[in-house]
């Protein structure tokens, strides 16, 4: 520890800003508010109002109104399966472990299959349903059971009450300012992108970046569905929101098919990476204009009619000069839009979204082989704590099954279990037990959970950890009234805890989910069957869907260690990404009768031969590449421009496609091996 870190600056208090000091406070205020109401309304448990209270402190809006929802909604469902449930089975303890387990596999499993405030509802369900039924095996009047699920909801209503009534009196930055930051910095960073791509060398630094800027702008998603709850103007322009993220992910595509082109040009002209540093210098500007662009790549335009590489460069420059010029054009009206603009926007799709059928039904396999093996051992020693092993390990069954490392955040939550075991033990047996009215505790409690604010916001390296703390420091201190201060109750619930966590533990490492490696494959897979759609006739997804579902893959393997897995799925998506572009322009090219329209068709029906969901078979891929560059050089020579048009376009397909060369053989060990 350095002497710069004693000095009276640095603590939390002090050098907090103004926006960190309004988030903290206004949490803060929340979790106390909600734990005096449901004291002061005699309900059983009140701590889960304060934690209900921290659970929804996002620092938006549109947060805290979308996940309120969801958490209403799955509070509703969970107690509703809980009544069910138990009331039926209670009386025999294998059919009531089965029947949970069952109920929390099956929520478990939907997490995985939808998104967003569908699977934070399901998440809800789940281990609302374990928090309310599994100490029940307890109970000895089956009459209560009402009374205690009406309780859990109640108590989680109050605290979403409590955190919205502190948002209004407190409120954030708005979401809409937030999602408009965040769409102009990645506006900007596509040209950065851009420059970076257009250069000859060949680094893991471009893969990362490419990486990271298609998970920014995924993510990005998220901010337009907190938009969208947290001012109707946002939700009247939410045609517009998806229309820009799709040109966002379009300029990516554009990008990296202008740099296979740029790798595979034999002699550009001198003058490229002048022209192109200009170009990125003049679209930076706000107020660039077409006008401007046309005069500074009029030296790239093409002089030779029979240079097809350079008209295909040259065309596709424009399109993404068009593209991002266009997307300029809407961002500022957007910007500029009063709350009751409309705006005709082209339709485009949501961003699509895709769900591996295999690790949902992992998932909810584990869950239930989880709940069984505690629950059995829970009824075989007759253990009172059991329940709470049972909770927490349902708890972490729904919550951690569809985070990309589960293991990292097991980990860290039985870190944060015991820290609460010897803060909880002095805060109950130190603290309380001199107390005899809520409002002293109070004067203790609300500093503490505004400091744990302020540092969860100024650690970030510790903002997990932190935040866990405060998430589930009210179930370890457990305010009820009257208050119990039972140590070997205390001890013994403390230790069912953290047990319920281990045991969690080890059911994900021996139900291990799919590892990089084997999800790499499926989504590999399942990109290879969804191009091989794309060549078909009358393709099921659009050129859109196809491209928004090809990132949504890459995406999901942006924070995976395996850095061979990544590689060969981002290879694999821009590749076939690239294809389908082309693919598409040809089918949009002049629809005639004659010879050029059978050479077209023939280039689509060659991929035919040379992809299949299996992978690449490599002799039809020489084959094709051979052909498809005697066409290209047999059409750059041919007197009409459409068919040096055509030549153009089978250029960039060979270029596209000639990535393939490096991919191993269908069904070998090495394609295998990715």
């Amino acid at each position: 520890m350095t002497l710069q870190a004693l000095n009276w600056r640095s603590l939390p208090w002090v050098k907090a800003t103004r926006p960190q000091w309004r988030y903290a406070l206004r949490n803060g205020i929340a979790m106390c508010v909600a734990l005096s109401f449901a004291y002061y309304l005699n309900l059983d448990e009140p701590y889960w109002a304060m934690t209900s209270a921290a659970v929804v402190s996002f620092p938006t809006v549109g947060g805290v109104i979308s996940k309120s929802l969801g958490r209403i909604a799955g509070s509703l469902l969970g107690a509703c399966a809980a009544i069910l449930i138990a009331g039926h089975t209670l009386t025999d303890p294998w059919l009531f472990l089965f029947s949970m387990s069952a109920w929390i596999a099956l929520c478990t499993w939907a997490c995985a299959m939808y998104t967003n405030n569908v699977a934070y509802a399901f998440q809800l369900a789940g281990y609302t349903c374990a928090i309310i039924a599994f100490p029940l095996v307890n109970l000895v009047d089956a009459t209560q059971l009402w009374d205690i699920a009406q309780a859990r909801v109640c108590e989680v209503i109050l605290g979403i009450l409590c955190g919205a009534l502190m948002m209004m009196i407190l409120p954030s930055t708005s979401d809409g300012t937030a999602l408009l930051t965040a769409l102009k910095k990645m506006h900007a960073r596509i040209l950065e992108h851009a420059s970076m791509l257009w250069q000859p060398e060949n680094s893991d630094a471009i893969r990362t970046a490419h990486e990271s800027v298609i998970g920014q702008i995924l993510t990005m998603n998220l901010l337009r569905i907190q938009a969208f709850w947290s001012h109707y103007r946002f939700r009247r322009q939410n045609s517009l929101l998806n229309y820009l993220l799709h040109q966002q992910l379009r300029l990516t595509s554009v990008i990296s098919s202008l740099r296979r082109m740029l790798m595979n040009w034999p002699s550009p002209p001198a003058q490229t990476g002048a022209v192109l540093e200009a170009l990125f210098a003049e679209l930076a500007k706000p107020q660039a204009s077409a006008y401007t662009v046309a005069r500074i790549i009029a030296p790239l335009a093409p002089q030779d009619p029979l240079d097809f590489r350079h008209h295909a460069f040259w065309s596709r420059l424009r399109y993404f000069c068009r593209v991002y010029l266009t997307s300029s054009r809407w961002l500022q009206r957007l910007e500029n839009a009063s709350a009751i603009t409309e705006f005709a926007v082209p339709k485009a799709p949501a961003l699509a979204r895709r769900t591996d059928h295999a690790e949902a039904l992992l998932n909810g396999l584990r869950a239930f082989c989880a709940l069984i093996g505690v629950g059995a051992w829970a009824i075989n020693t007759q253990w009172s704590s059991g329940p709470a092993a049972l909770t927490l390990a349902a708890i972490c069954c729904v919550l951690y099954s569809i985070s990309p490392s589960p293991f990292s955040s097991l980990t860290l939550l039985l870190r944060t279990l015991l820290l609460l075991c010897v803060f909880s033990f002095v805060v109950k047996f130190g603290l309380m037990v001199q107390v005899s009215d809520l409002w002293q505790f109070l004067l203790f409690l609300l500093p503490l959970i505004v400091t744990m604010q302020l540092l969860k916001l100024q650690m970030p390296k510790f903002a997990g950890l932190w935040g866990q703390l405060i998430v589930f420091m009210g179930s370890f201190i457990s305010v009820s009234d009257p208050a119990v201060f039972d140590f070997g109750s205390f001890l013994n619930d403390n230790l069912a805890k953290i047990l319920g966590v281990g045991l969690a533990w080890l059911a994900f490492a021996v139900l291990k989910p799919g590892s990089d490696a084997r999800k790499s494959r499926r989504h590999i897979h399942a990109l290879r069957r969804h191009f091989v759609d794309q060549l078909s006739r009358h393709p099921q997804q659009s050129e859109h869907e196809f491209e928004s579902l090809v990132y949504h893959y890459i995406s999901q393997l942006s924070n995976s260690q395996d850095a061979l897995a990544r590689r060969w799925l981002l290879r694999w998506g821009v590749v076939l990404l690239n294809c389908s572009h082309v693919v598409w322009q040809l089918r949009d090219w002049q629809s005639r009768s004659d010879p050029l329209v059978q050479v077209r068709d023939l280039c689509i029906s060659l991929l035919r031969d040379v992809m299949s969901e299996r992978g690449v078979q490599q002799r039809p891929l020489t084959s094709a590449l051979k052909e498809l560059q005697r066409i290209y050089e047999a059409l750059g020579h041919h007197h009409q421009p459409a068919a040096r048009e055509l030549a153009a376009i089978i250029w960039r397909l060979h270029c596209s496609l000639s990535q393939l060369e490096q991919a191993p053989e269908a069904g070998t060990l090495e394609e295998k091996a990715i």
